[in-house]
This record gives C-alpha cells, sequence and structure tokens, in this order.
C-alpha cells in the first residue's frame, strides 16, 4: 500500500499554494537553513505577521494547516519547520529551545519580519517564550497552547508519569505502529477509530532525525534551579485544550500567575494537547478573535 502521507503531502502543499502560501529555504548562516512556508504581501496594505510554531510532531504546515488557510488572506502567516522537523537542519551542536529561537528569529528577519505575532503550540510554544525574552523588538505578542515557559524536571516529571512513560523520546519517538496509537491516545480528548494502517504510514514519515530529536528532548527538559521567572512586556494569550494531560489545565493556571495580569487564559472543551487539529473551528474562532484586538491594540498604538 503507497503510504497515505506522500498522497497528503504534496496534496497539502498545492491547496496552500492556491492559498497563497508558498515554501522558502532560508540560510541562517552556513550550515543552517530552515524551511518556511510563506505567506502572500498585501499589495496595498501590508498584513500584520503571525508566526506559526509547531510542537514536537509532524513539520509546520502539517500541524497547524486548517490555521494556516483560515488566517492567509487577511495576515501574512509564517509556518517555519524547527530545526530537524521537515527539511531544516543544521550542522551545529547546540540542540537548545534558545537556539531554536535565535534560527527563527534570524530566518524572520531574512524573511523582511519587523513585528510578529507567535503562536506556539507545546514545545514550540516553549521556544516562542525564548524568543519573546530574546527578541522583544521582533515579537510584540505571544499566543500559546498545551506549552511551558520552561520544562523544568518537576513539570516534566509530573507530566510523564501522568501519561505513563519514563522519559519524553520513549513517548515521542514511538518505534511501532502501537506506540504511534498510544502517541496520539494521549494527545487527544478522544481519538476516533482510526485504522491500523495509518499508524504505520506515521512511523514512516513522522520520527526522521531520531538521533538529534532526542537531543533536542533531553535540551528542552531543565534543572528547577536554573529556570528564573521573565517579566515579558508583551501581551501574552494562553488558548488552552481543556483535557490536555500533558500540561493540564493547573499548569495553565500555574503560568497565567507566573505571567501575571498581561496574561489571558482561555479554554477548550474536549479538547487535548492537539486542540488546534481536535476542534479546529473554535480554535480558530477563538485565535481569529485575540488577534482581532492585537491588531486594533497596534493601530492604537500607531
Amino acid at each position: 500500500m503507497v503510504n497515505i502521507f506522500a498522497i497528503y503531502k504534496p496534496l497539502l502543499g498545492g491547496v496552500m499554494r492556491v492559498a497563497g502560501v508558498r515554501p522558502q529555504m532560508v540560510e541562517i548562516e552556513p550550515g543552517t537553513v530552515v524551511h518556511f512556508w510563506v505567506g502572500n504581501e498585501a499589495k496595498k496594505k501590508p498584513k500584520p505577521a503571525v508566526v506559526f510554531l509547531h510542537g514536537f510532531g509532524e513539520d509546520g504546515i502539517a500541524i497547524w494547516q486548517f490555521q494556516v488557510l483560515a488566517l492567509a488572506r487577511k495576515y501574512r502567516v509564517f509556518v517555519p519547520d524547527l530545526l530537524f522537523f521537515g527539511r531544516s537542519l543544521t550542522d551545529k551542536s547546540e540542540r537548545s529551545p534558545e537556539f531554536q529561537a535565535e534560527c527563527m528569529a534570524k530566518g524572520l528577519r531574512k524573511l523582511g519580519v519587523e513585528r510578529c505575532t507567535l503562536v506556539g503550540l507545546s514545545y514550540g510554544g516553549t521556544v516562542g517564550f525564548k524568543m519573546a525574552k530574546m527578541y522583544p523588538d521582533l515579537v510584540e505578542s505571544l499566543v500559546v497552547t498545551c506549552s511551558v515557559m520552561a520544562l523544568t524536571e518537576s513539570l516534566s516529571g509530573a507530566a510523564l508519569e501522568r501519561i505513563g512513560f519514563k522519559s519524553w523520546p520513549e513517548y515521542l519517538l514511538p518505534d511501532s505502529g502501537k506506540g504511534v496509537e498510544l502517541l496520539f491516545d494521549v494527545l487527544t480528548y478522544k481519538l476516533p477509530p482510526i485504522p491500523n494502517f495509518f499508524y504505520k504510514h506515521c512511523l514512516e514519515v513522522m520520527f526522521e532525525n531520531r538521533k538529534e530529536k532526542v537531543e533536542l528532548l533531553k535540551a528542552w527538559v531543565v534543572d528547577d534551579k536554573d529556570f528564573t521567572l521573565t517579566h515579558y512586556p508583551q501581551r501574552i494569550h494562553l488558548l488552552w485544550g481543556g483535557n490536555d494531560i500533558i500540561f493540564t489545565m493547573e499548569d495553565a493556571n500555574n503560568l497565567k500567575r507566573q505571567l501575571g495580569n498581561r496574561a489571558t487564559l482561555q479554554y477548550i472543551e474536549k479538547a487535548g494537547h492537539l486542540a488546534q487539529m481536535e476542534r479546529p473551528c473554535v480554535y480558530n474562532k477563538r485565535l481569529k478573535e485575540i488577534l482581532a484586538t492585537l491588531v486594533e491594540d497596534g493601530h492604537k498604538k500607531q
């Protein structure tokens, strides 16, 4: 049987091109390249830039496809593949979220982005927090879904205990179809009936660069004593899957308290860690409302 993703990926790329979103390779420095999907700029009035940072799974456009199609007309969307996902690679040994943030920011600068709103999921949310801290002149605001400012050892240990795994590579880099099924079962509120060949096909395409991804996961987790609370000047909106068991609503409320009164929190019922894929219509509606508020505030400041 032909791998269904070998058919779907080109079709998705064609749909994106029709929507005005096209792929582009950006050399960050010799040995480091980042693959972006980039939306068309408006002819008359510049569109606000929205950057989508994916989680630790598929590449950017697969994770954010429903949001990109919903927003591409009104916003100039940018969807990078984080390093070692999709076509983004580096020959450097650095694996930290800070290095990911640095490469994403440099890539956006090369694409002409001066100010943007970041939308980050899970691992991508942590990278987004790093970008907001490191590049406040670039990141105007942040929308975070099911993520953390930093994945401390205590947060990591509690999450792994809830989902029943000993390590993140064991969970996020399965080596069998059954492992892929367990991955999706944890990520979703209610996994619909899916034929076994789907998981087999996922296994064939989703888990390349295993060695480097194990290193990324190791670098994601930090010692509790090394975590320092950051006070962000940006507005930050937390948009959560109400039934996420990786980063729970308790984690979301704790994060909101850490961020202070410049942060807001909304949750989506009957949605797990992949809220943007599990309930895309609700997620898109909430995201559009948030972005509209940010754009209005941006006009008032001008």
